[in-house]
């Protein structure tokens, strides 16, 4: 509805007026902005030149925050970084491997540097300012250009290095492969030689049996094996004779040393056995050489017992076994402990806590109307006849025994303590052993050199075990260190307790096979090749034998 006070012509007046002021207010902005313009677009510069407006402010005011360049800049330097960081992990990879060479190492060191160097250049540096409103092209590229010769110099190094670098893994992975494998071998054999140390101290199912089976035989008839109250025969006592002396606890062993001996020897009632052995065995014992005539031969048993002067007033080292700290030398027989030093191990074995492995010392006063003895211990196998032995001229010494050392093996210096001064004053390192097991000993020429009193003298001094360590060897070689007889190798062969690799026809020339080593013959970790050497002496026709289901 139309307002009366207006009329329409009035209204229209004034919506053209309104129209017409917009267009004029729009028209002046833009010559305004023409203006603008054109007088920036022709000032003249200081140099007289016409600059053009781009050029002037370099790049518009969006251009400020995002040159298009940047982005190539940012890939140049991520593919340096990239590559110098290569470089250094190739450099510390070179040191890791230990390559032979250290030329690797310091190539990859100077490439590095190279990649730092390069950024630092001057100028460069401009490049990676805080300035980013402007990138000159040029030095861009220039940068590129170096940046692509040094990562092509990079890669080309890698590829000649990858070769060596692969080998010398191969190399570092199969060193740390042996390590490995040599840590579990030395584990595995000090684990091995507790296992077989055990095996050797312990008594087989067999033997128990025996031993028990002949003592309750005696026992159950004292009047037919006692020899107590009876005259000693004087075959015993005939230094005319072949005289032997075996010192031993078990029965079996015994019995096969005997019996071997007398199927070899070519007049056996010419011999005689004088067999020794604790009193919890001596009854076994003499049943066992009471059972049989062993070809005629003459055979003495008695306890080490029965020896009185054999005690800890005279004999050292039944004073010194019965110390603490020996005793626990023997009997720590936990792995940790028992394979600390396992050299030495095998001097854990109890029977040298046993005096019967001791009275080899004593023949001359336990036999004094004896000239000349043979020592054979309980793990020998007689082969032939052994009456040659006293035909040998001794040249006054005392002692005839295999030699057993060759190169720089079985010296003096493997047995006793050569950084002790007592030890180095008197003896040569290099001086060679002699074997225990068949010892053919001159009682006459062992009394005018007094080798007890010189035996007593060391085993003194030894106490401590700082001299020499346990067992029997030591002293010996150092109670008959100028007075051994060198005899050939042939009349003993050693090894069969412990070497695979001894040759038969070795043994078949020995006169006796020594099984010294933990694989004894009657145990059932002995070496089955070399166990019917020791089987076919065994007195299977006895009933005692037969009832204890020996598995030979």
């Amino acid at each position: 509805m139309v307002n009366p006070r207006f009329p329409r012509s009035t209204i229209s007046t004034i919506t053209l007026s309104s129209s017409a002021m917009s267009i004029a207010f729009c028209i002046v902005l833009a010559l305004s902005f023409l203006v603008t313009h054109s007088h920036s677009s022709h000032h003249t510069d200081a140099n007289g030149g016409v600059a053009h407006g781009f050029e002037s402010t370099r790049r518009p005011i969006l251009a400020l925050k995002t040159d298009p360049l940047k982005p190539r800049l940012d890939q140049i330097r991520k593919q340096a970084d990239d590559h110098r960081s290569l470089a250094l992990l190739y450099a510390s990879y070179a040191r890791k491997v230990k390559l032979e060479s250290s030329k690797l190492v310091r190539v990859f060191a100077e490439l590095s540097r190279n990649f730092m160097a390069l950024m630092n250049k001057p100028k460069y540096r401009p490049l990676f300012g805080d300035d980013l409103s402007h990138i000159d092209e040029s030095v861009l590229r220039q940068l590129e250009k170096e940046v692509k010769e040094r990562i092509k110099t990079t890669r080309q190094v890698i590829g000649d290095a990858k070769e060596s670098f692969d080998n010398q893994l191969k190399i570092q992975k199969l060193k740390d492969t042996i390590f490995s494998v040599n840590e579990q071998l030395t584990k595995a054999k000090k684990q091995g030689a507790f296992s077989s140390l055990i095996a050797a101290k312990s008594i087989s199912k067999g033997l128990h049996c025996l031993s028990m089976r002949l003592m309750e035989e005696r026992i159950a008839h004292p009047e037919k094996y006692s020899d107590e109250g009876k005259p000693t025969p004087p075959e015993v006592q005939d230094p005319k004779l072949y005289h032997y002396a075996l010192f031993s606890d078990n029965v079996l062993a015994a019995s096969v040393v005997v019996n071997s001996a007398m199927k070899n020897a070519k007049e056996p009632h010419k011999h005689v056995f004088h067999v020794v052995t604790d009193k919890m065995n001596l009854g076994a014992m003499q049943v066992m050489f009471k059972l049989k005539d062993y070809s005629g031969a003459h055979i003495e048993v008695k306890a080490v017992e029965d020896y009185k002067f054999l005690n800890s007033s005279y004999v050292p080292v039944l004073r010194q076994l019965e110390s603490a700290n020996l005793q626990r030398f023997y009997f720590e027989n936990k792995l940790e402990n028992a394979t600390k030093d396992t050299t030495n191990m095998k001097f854990r074995n109890p029977k040298y806590l046993s005096i019967l492995n001791h009275l080899r010392f004593y023949l001359p006063e336990m036999y004094p109307k004896l000239h000349k003895i043979l020592f054979l211990d309980d793990d020998i196998v007689v082969q032939k006849d052994l009456t040659g032995l006293w035909k040998i001229d001794m040249d006054g010494k005392v002692n005839g025994a295999v030699e057993t050392c060759f190169g720089s093996f079985h010296r003096y210096a493997q047995y006793m303590n050569f950084s002790h001064p007592l030890i180095r004053e008197k003896f040569s390192p290099k001086a060679c052993a002699w074997a225990y097991g068949m010892n053919f000993f001159d009682l006459d020429a062992w009394r005018r050199t007094k080798c007890t009193e010189e035996y007593h003298y060391w085993q003194n001094l030894n106490e401590n075990r700082t001299l020499w360590k346990l067992g029997t060897l030591p002293p010996g070689l150092i109670t008959y260190y100028s007075t051994t007889k060198p005899l050939h190798k042939s009349w003993h062969v050693l090894g069969l307790g412990y070497n695979p690799s001894i040759g038969m026809d070795e043994i078949k020339n020995a006169a006796v096979v020594h099984f010294n080593g933990n694989m004894k013959p009657w145990l059932d970790i002995a070496m089955s090749q070399f166990k019917p050497l020791w089987t076919k002496y065994v007195d299977y026709e006895l009933e005692f034998v037969r009832a204890c289901n020996f598995d030979f």
